[in-house]
């Protein structure tokens, strides 16, 4: 063949694609989108590490050096030596820096920290927002967290427990009055604190002295002449203060130090949403072979006539691989560009719709040609396999079908016996799983062997769905496709048309399938960590508030007194004792879970929670394991007058109430030993919300005075907060992970979108016979909808069935006692949804189709 002829192949499909960009478009519409995904992360990782640095690092942006004392030092840098580096020449302004902070006197347990801050000037982290900052001795300002959390209000005063000098051992009482409200650009901002200058904090530091200074040079000076000065000048005055004392620059510190510390957590967030962009890179290259296999099919005549005149395959492929490349250039391209524009318009679109800064990015160059070269390599790649079949077709074949593509409904031996294997293995995996799932309170299971296989076997089957899809789809949509049978001709048609492209409809309904099973997966898998969580808060957090009295107890006074609080509900007094048991120390208590208003969230191994009573005891799950004791069997305790025999009326999941092993009944505890006086208390708010809440703290604070013996050592603890905490993490879960999958979903339906184009073209002829024979604009359009949302119907069936089996055992795997629950309805409601969304995104492709009349559409020779 002479290079005439080879360019002559190469320019007929160029041209081709060519003079019909809008195919163009269609081939690399996924590819675009899976550039603009890519490429956006990365504008939002600068975003992201350039607000995080800007906005939370340690050193201000002017800070020249930074002094601090030597690793092996026992003091920081005195007061004097902070005015002897401010008098050095060059010096504009020296910071000491300060860790301090106290109890606060009559708080239970509250600690606020301290932070020497000058209040004012470019190596200030604070802002005033209300009153002033403190001048003089005994003031401090507060932060927004503090002044909500401890209601301490410019004026108010608040009381620290700090080291007496004299007698180490001992605290002394320090009154503070605030006298503003200030925010901080630090971390320090997220927990509550107080701030004032570096000479009224240092008096309250844990440790003496300073144990870092900042230092700002003049405008001007040289900053290595005033780094060396002062480095000679700490070394020779601070030999005995702080020996080995280092300074270094501020660009070093932030650099080093700073920047690494946030980097670390920004980087292991990013590359988990790499994985997940992993998973939509593929679906993008599932949708991209999915089209050009249809795009080939439907130029089969024109491919006829170039190997019926001479070409051979080789250069067939060669010339679709180039037209894969060019669309990848043109698709990869495009998303980078519009990812950048996006990238660079966020910071102003957070500060005019949200109020948010946002540092702007870079412009990332050498990560922007790396995605449109992996545009370029997916796009080849995706082009392969559906060009070498294309090419393939002997001439005779491919002019019998007239450029139409068959509905192929068998699949190849070697496809079915791979698809074959690769269930049969991810069962074998899956069972073999099972089978190793751990017992409650077994501690040598290997949890990350377990999740591995659990993904390997996931992984498995989603491969066997896509070999052995077009087997699938007739059985699916018999049962699907009903409903919309009984609708009338457009149902009817919808179905056959599906039905009648098997390997079309399993091509597209396995990204749908991805997507789904991705969705549901993640619901289900945040539903049973949900209910795990909810679960151990029954018995480690059975109430808003625990008071515990300390040495002597509670006694029926003070209980009586807090249940009659107006502000309390559900008040219940506990009594525990510690008890030696076969060589180690184990916590009994007579804290009935079903008597708590937690107990229906409550599980068993064995036995029921009604069980419990004189003689019976519940036990905790890692005893239990240890004892080799189930519900029926019989163990006992240690007593002072010989041991107790108690039968297991129950065994838990996990541990008991409070971190208890064993729960017995109040006759079976005295037996024990243990005193009369209740060890703690437990306590509900009486209503719900943060006042109220608050209302109740408040309450407790007063009762405790009241009636503890020692009030300093009585405990308040807000257990509500880590419920709080868990529901704020498991919300944020649910919506990072829906946030990350969707980017598959969103695959599936640009997948959706362009299989409905590329058919509605390709069955032109089709739709303008219907149209003649008298079926209106309207039901073609009705028809072309319902097939879209067909492949979501689908894919959604065939994504459930793999999502949600698979998720509970990843959550198994990884939690051994997490409970299955199944979020139906989000389920349902994801499967209608995206079947909606499907529908949806035929509409396009429909309504051109119907813009195209009859005759014309019979006229069109393609």
């Amino acid at each position: 063949m002479t290079p005439s002829w080879r360019a002559t192949v190469l320019g007929s499909q160029l041209a081709e694609l060519l003079r019909r960009p809008g195919r163009l478009l269609t081939t690399g519409l996924s590819v675009l989108v899976a550039a603009f995904v890519v490429f956006a992360t990365v504008m939002a990782q600068q975003i992201t590490e350039r607000t995080t640095l800007d906005r939370f690092r340690g050193t201000p942006e002017a800070v020249t050096l930074v002094a601090a004392p030597g690793e092996d030092a026992a003091t920081g840098f005195s007061a004097a030596t902070l005015r002897r580096i401010r008098a050095l020449p060059g010096v504009a302004e020296a910071v000491g820096r300060v860790d301090a902070g106290a109890p606060i006197a009559g708080g239970f347990d509250r600690y606020l920290p301290l932070y020497a801050d000058p209040g004012t000037g470019p190596l200030s982290q604070v802002r005033l927002v209300e009153g002033s900052y403190p001048d003089g001795a005994g003031e401090i300002a507060v932060n927004r967290q503090a002044a909500e959390e401890l209601l301490l209000t410019p004026g108010t005063r608040t009381v620290l427990l700090l080291p007496d000098p004299a007698h180490p051992e001992r605290t002394r009482e320090v009154t503070l009055t605030v006298t503003g409200v200030v925010k901080s650009s630090t971390t320090a901002e997220q927990q509550a604190g107080g701030y004032a200058t570096d000479a009224r904090l240092l008096p309250y530091a844990q440790s003496p002295g300073y144990p870092r200074v900042d230092i700002r040079a003049e405008e001007g000076a040289e900053e290595g002449a005033v780094r060396g000065e002062l480095a000679r000048q700490v070394r020779a005055l601070l030999d005995r203060d702080s020996p080995g004392a280092s300074v270094r620059t501020g660009a070093a510190v932030r650099a080093q130090e700073e920047r690494d510390a946030v980097g670390g957590d920004l980087r292991e967030t990013f590359q988990l949403i790499s994985v997940f962009l992993a998973v939509a890179v593929g679906a993008a290259a599932l949708v991209a072979t999915s089209t050009f296999r249809i795009v080939f099919a439907q130029r089969l005549r024109q491919l006829a006539l170039l190997r019926a005149v001479g070409a051979g395959r080789r250069r067939l492929v060669t010339a679709f691989a180039v037209e894969g490349a060019l669309v990848g250039v043109v698709a990869g391209t495009s998303g980078v560009l519009l990812a950048l524009g996006a990238g660079h318009l966020a910071p102003a679109a957070a500060r005019l719709l949200a109020g948010r800064e946002l540092s702007a990015p870079g412009f990332p160059v050498s990560y922007g040609v790396l995605v449109v070269v992996g545009a370029v390599l997916l796009t080849v790649g995706a082009v392969l396999a559906p060009a070498l079949a294309a090419a393939g077709v002997s001439p005779l074949q491919a002019l019998r079908t007239a450029g139409t593509v068959t509905g192929e409904r068998r699949i190849r031996p070697a496809r079915l016996t791979t698809g074959t294997v690769f269930a049969a293995l991810a069962v074998a995996l899956a069972a073999l799983q099972v089978s190793e799932l751990p017992e409650p309170g077994r501690e040598d299971y290997d949890r990350d062997l377990g999740m591995l296989v659990t993904v390997g076997s996931a992984g498995l089957a989603f491969l066997a769905l896509v070999a052995l899809g077009p087997l699938l789809v007739r059985p699916v949509l018999a049962v699907a496709g009903w409903p919309l049978r009984r609708l009338g001709a457009t149902g009817r048609l919808a179905v056959g048309g599906v039905g009648g492209t098997p390997r079309r409809a399993a091509a597209v309904s396995v990204v749908v399938a991805l997507g789904v099973a991705l969705v549901s997966g993640a619901l289900v898998a945040v539903a049973c960590l949900g209910g795990y969580l909810e679960r151990d808060a029954a018995l480690t957090a059975p109430a808003d508030f625990e008071v515990t009295a300390g040495a002597g107890g509670w006694d029926a006074g003070a209980v009586r007194a807090f249940a009659a609080a107006p502000e309390l509900a559900h008040v219940t007094a506990y009594r525990d004792l510690p008890v030696a048991l076969d060589g180690r120390e184990i916590q009994v208590s007579d804290l009935d879970p079903g008597a708590l208003p937690t107990g229906a969230d409550v599980d068993t191994v064995t036995g029921s929670l009604d069980g419990l009573g004189p003689g019976r005891a519940i036990v905790a799950a890692d005893l239990a394991e240890s004892l080799g004791v189930r519900a029926g069997d019989a163990f006992t305790l240690p007593s002072r007058h010989g041991r107790i025999r108690l039968t297991v009326a129950a065994t838990l999941p996990g541990p008991g109430p409070l971190q208890a092993a064993v729960v017995v009944a109040p006759a079976d505890l005295d037996r024990l030993g243990a005193p009369a006086q209740a060890s703690g208390v437990l306590a509900d708010a009486a209503h719900r919300g943060a006042a109220a809440r608050g209302e109740a703290y408040r309450a407790l604070e007063t009762l405790v005075r009241a009636h503890a013996a020692d009030p300093d050592a009585a405990g308040l603890q807000v257990l509500a907060q880590a419920r709080d905490d868990n529901r704020g993490t498991l919300d944020v879960l649910l919506t990072t992970a829906l946030a990350l999958v969707a980017l598959t979903v969103l695959m599936a339906v640009v997948g959706v979108t362009t299989t409905t184009g590329l058919t509605a073209i390709e069955r032109t002829r089709e739709f303008g016979l219907l149209r003649a024979l008298g079926l209106g604009a309207g039901a073609l359009r009705r028809t072309i909808a319902l097939e879209a949302g067909l492949y979501g119907v689908l894919g959604g069936v065939l994504g459930l069935a793999l999502g949600v089996p698979y998720a509970w055992l990843l959550v198994r795997s990884a939690i051994g006692t997490a409970p299955l629950l199944l979020p139906l309805g989000r389920l349902l409601l994801v499967l209608t949804g995206l079947t909606l969304l499907t529908a949806l995104a035929g509409l396009l492709p429909a309504h051109r189709t119907t813009r195209v009349t009859p005759m014309t559409a019979l006229g069109d020779a393609e």
